[in-house]
C-alpha cells in the first residue's frame, strides 16, 4: 500500500510540474528549471553520504572498534540480503540513527552514541533493521526524485512570479483582465511550490511506514522496533539533537526537530503513535 501511495504522490508531482510549465507559456522554462533541479539533486545523490556524515562528525568503526554493534549490523545485512554497509557512530547523546548512500553497494548506517546507550540489544536490532530497510527499498533514490520535482516546481513558481510582475500591465488595455491575471499567476506561484513541498513530505512519511514494516520483517521483532521508537521519541524530546538541520531531518529514524499542530503537515516523519500502532498490529498478524 505504501509503495502504491509513493507512486501516486510522485505522479502528482509530475502532473503539477507539467501544469506549472504550461502556465509559464511553454516547455522551455519547465525544461530549464528541471535540469537545474536535477543537476543539484544528482550532486546530492552522489555525494550526500559524505556530506551528511561529515556534518554530524560521524566516525567509521570496524569490528575491532565496536564489535557488538558491528556484528549486529553484519547479521542484519545478511538477513536482508544486502552487502555489508559502512558503519558509523555519531558522538551525540541524543538517541537517533540514519542510513545514507546512493545504492546498496555504497551504503552506510550511522547511530549516535546516545542510542547505543539507552536501547537494549533487541531494540537496537529493530532500529538498524529499519535503516537497512531504507537501503533495501532504495529510499534515498526515491527521496532524490521527489526533491528534484519539488525543486523544479519551486523554480517554476519563482519564474512565474517574476513573469507575472513584469508582464502585469501588458494586456490591461486590450482585455481589461490584467489585474485578475496577475493575482491568479501570483497565487499559482505561491500555492504550487507549497503543494509540491507537502507532497514531498508525504512521500517521506510513506517511506518511513514502509521502512518500519520492512525493518520489522528483517529482524523478525516488530514489538522490539515499536518499543525502540517509543523510547527514542521520549528521549529525543528530552534531549534534542542540537546539531540537527532541517535539510537532513528526514534521514533520521525519529525527527530530531520538534513541532506539532500545523507544522506536522510539513513533517518528514509520520505520527509516532501511528507508527507504533502499525508495528503492534503487524506483531499480532505475524504471531
Amino acid at each position: 500500500m505504501n509503495r502504491i501511495k509513493t507512486t501516486l504522490l510522485l505522479s502528482l508531482l509530475t502532473v503539477l510540474m507539467v501544469f506549472m510549465g504550461s502556465a509559464i507559456g511553454g516547455k522551455g522554462g519547465m525544461y530549464v528549471a528541471f535540469l537545474m533541479a536535477a543537476a543539484m539533486n544528482v550532486f546530492s545523490y552522489w555525494f550526500s553520504d559524505k556530506i551528511v556524515l561529515k556534518m554530524y562528525g560521524a566516525r567509521e568503526v570496524t569490528a575491532g572498534d565496536a564489535p557488538e554493534f558491528y556484528r549486529l549490523v553484519a547479521r542484519l545485512a545478511q538477513q536482508a540480503g544486502l552487502p555489508m554497509p559502512r558503519v558509523y557512530i555519531i558522538p551525540d547523546e541524543s538517541p537517533n540513527a540514519f542510513a545514507t548512500g546512493r545504492n546498496p553497494d555504497h551504503a552506510a548506517v550511522a547511530a549516535t552514541s546516545g542510542i547505543l546507550r539507552i536501547l537494549s540489544a533487541e531494540e537496537l536490532e529493530g532500529v538498524m533493521a529499519h535503516e537497512l530497510a531504507h537501503v533495501k527499498n532504495r529510499d534515498i533514490l526515491i527521496g532524490t526524485v521527489a526533491a528534484t520535482f519539488a525543486g523544479a516546481i519551486s523554480m517554476l513558481g519563482n519564474m512565474l512570479q517574476w513573469g507575472a510582475m513584469f508582464g502585469a500591465g501588458r494586456h490591461d488595455d486590450e482585455e481589461g483582465g490584467g489585474a485578475g491575471g496577475l493575482v491568479g499567476s501570483l497565487a499559482m506561484a505561491i500555492i504550487a511550490p507549497l503543494a509540491a513541498m507537502l507532497i514531498q513530505m508525504a512521500v517521506s512519511r510513506s517511506r518511513e511506514y514502509l521502512a518500519d514494516e520492512s525493518g520489522a520483517r528483517i529482524c523478525g521483532r516488530p514489538l522490539a522496533l515499536a518499543n525502540a521508537l517509543r523510547k527514542l521519541h521520549t528521549a529525543s524530546q528530552a534531549m534534542p539533537m542540537l546539531a540537527a538541520r532541517p535539510a537532513t531531518a528526514h534521514m533520521f529514524i525519529v525527527n530530531p526537530l520538534t513541532g506539532g499542530g500545523l507544522l506536522s503537515l510539513f513533517s518528514t516523519h509520520p505520527p509516532m503513535e501511528e507508527r507504533i500502532a502499525r508495528l503492534e498490529s503487524l506483531a499480532t498478524r505475524t504471531c
